[in-house]
């Protein structure tokens, strides 16, 4: 008889280090053997052949009363390919559904603490489906009911009503509208990439499912699906600096601010693309930004737009995404269903999923059309993408934001690691300087502001700002059906971005 693994007297061990995902610093062996390992991998345990003469045991199988009367039992489990952790103890219950290689293979790098840790956050993020649809670009998203979605695990919203449409829409804001735009001008509309295998029925919402490997991405368990904390005491984005002064942890900027009034809420059309990303852990992004606080102390924000994030998602895909903060990214709010908080109401769009199709330079045009505002009526801070109103985040998670915003941003984002030294080649919005124009390079248009009477008007005293303009630059402009607009971006490293 042929022997195989543990039958040649060869068993696969490792050994687990110390890692910033436990608690438990020294090292320790998962198993003992008296024989050092080989290459690191291997270790040397005494031969024992097994066959069906020498088993005596039983395979536990539901239905086997004893493997020395139905040999086949055992013959199954002993085929290729088959092994599997089962469930009759509680590890071995843990580890059901994964492969055996799959856990060496985990084990290899994290200790026993993070596995369990990990998995523990899945369960709370990863809500029992009603019904599961794969997406193209292999997206698991499943359709949780209403009531079971991760907004309701916050202390604060633990007991909250779901409110499933806003009392008041902001005047100016009809369903179904259009702009009309030139036909040199023309951008169209887009959808998500997942639409195409299938929808999510009513009382469901569509969520994105969390995988293992996008946790063991992040730095931490606790940091994942959230932003960097802001190494300086005051985040200069938002007491914006004279053009060219450096900002901190790498962050750049090109957009347009309006501030000293009081806010509630925004609106624009985003043009969608897919900037190239040199490094997985820099990110390029487009947004809406509203804010309340004191800068450096205890800003609270809600923000929508897209963006692309090899880190957070795996990939370099453009994807539709919130977020909420309440203490300056520090340690509340995070991207999309990723913790509590938002509250979604519809079936029809995923947050963190695809957006397709997508812009393409000297081609067609798409767009985005995020609309953010303060019922009067409730108090909860409402989104609505195209015509269809997405979900809120209620009022009880903030302390500033809970009135109004004191300041209303729209513009460009990406992080530069500065890899040996140079800048970044990741690219904001198409990767092309505002000096291109449309079809080139990338644009907000139709900025309106929700004012004090819930109407949507065009702001007065918008302000530009960038980081460096030689990498990313900003033009702004007015008139037409554009209204107000400004195109933005560029390619990072160039020759007059060394």
């Amino acid at each position: 008889m042929k022997r195989e693994g543990r039958q040649h007297g060869m068993v696969r061990t490792y050994r687990n280090s110390p890692s910033p995902w436990s608690s438990k610093l020294s090292d320790k062996k998962f198993n003992k053997f008296d024989t050092p390992p080989a290459a690191g991998l291997f270790t040397k345990v005494p031969s024992k052949p097994t066959n069906h003469s020498k088993f005596t045991g039983k395979c536990r199988k539901p239905r086997c009363t004893g493997c020395h009367l139905l040999p086949s039992c055992k013959s199954k489990d002993k085929t290729k390919e088959y092994h599997k952790v089962k469930s009759h103890d509680r590890a071995a219950f843990e580890f059901a559904g994964f492969s055996a290689t799959a856990i060496l293979d985990h084990l290899a790098t994290h200790d026993d603490e993070v596995f369990w840790n990990v998995r523990h956050h899945l369960k709370r993020l990863n809500k029992p489906p009603v019904k599961t649809i794969k997406s193209p670009d292999g997206d698991i998203i499943d359709c949780v009911d209403i009531a079971h979605q991760p907004a309701f695990d916050h202390p604060l919203v633990k007991n909250h009503t779901i409110q499933m449409r806003p009392s008041f829409r902001p005047e100016g804001v009809v369903s179904g509208e259009s702009d009309v735009v030139s036909a040199v001008k023309e951008s169209r509309s887009v959808s998500q990439l997942w639409h195409l295998n299938g929808r999510c029925q009513e009382g469901t919402i569509p969520i994105r499912r969390t995988k293992r490997s996008d946790i063991l991405r992040a730095s931490s368990i606790e940091r994942f699906g959230k932003k960097k904390k802001k190494s300086s005491p005051t985040n200069p984005r938002f007491r914006p600096p004279q053009t060219g002064q450096n900002y901190s942890n790498g962050h750049e900027y090109a957009a347009v601010y309006e501030e000293g009034g009081t806010y509630f809420g925004a609106k624009a059309r985003i043009n969608v693309w897919r900037p190239e990303i040199q490094q997985d852990n820099e990110f390029s992004l487009a947004q809406i930004w509203i804010v309340s606080g004191t800068p450096g102390e205890d800003i609270e924000t809600v923000e929508v737009g897209w963006l692309v994030d090899p880190l957070l998602f795996g990939d370099n895909r453009t994807r539709l995404f919130t977020y909420w903060t309440a203490d300056g990214y520090e340690e509340t709010g995070c991207f999309n269903l990723l913790c509590e908080g938002f509250v979604q109401t519809s079936s029809k769009i995923a947050l963190g999923a695809t957006i397709y199709p997508l812009s393409g330079y000297g081609g067609s045009q798409y767009d985005i059309t995020p609309l953010v505002w303060k019922d009067p009526g409730d108090g909860n801070w409402w989104l609505q993408i195209e015509d269809q109103v997405l979900g809120y985040w209620p009022f009880s998670l903030f302390s500033h934001l809970k009135d109004s915003a004191t300041m209303i941003e729209w513009g460009g984002e990406i992080v530069d690691s500065r890899t040996g030294g140079q800048h970044t080649t990741t690219g904001m919005g198409s990767g092309h300087f505002p000096r291109e124009g449309f079809g080139k390079a990338s644009y907000f248009r139709n900025i309106q502001i929700v004012d004090g009477f819930n109407k949507l008007v065009e702001p007065t005293q918008l302000a530009t700002f960038t980081s460096q303009s030689s990498c990313y630059d900003i033009r702004s402009g007015h008139g037409g059906a554009w209204k107000t607009y400004f195109y933005y971006g560029g390619p990072g490293r160039s020759p007059g971005c060394p």
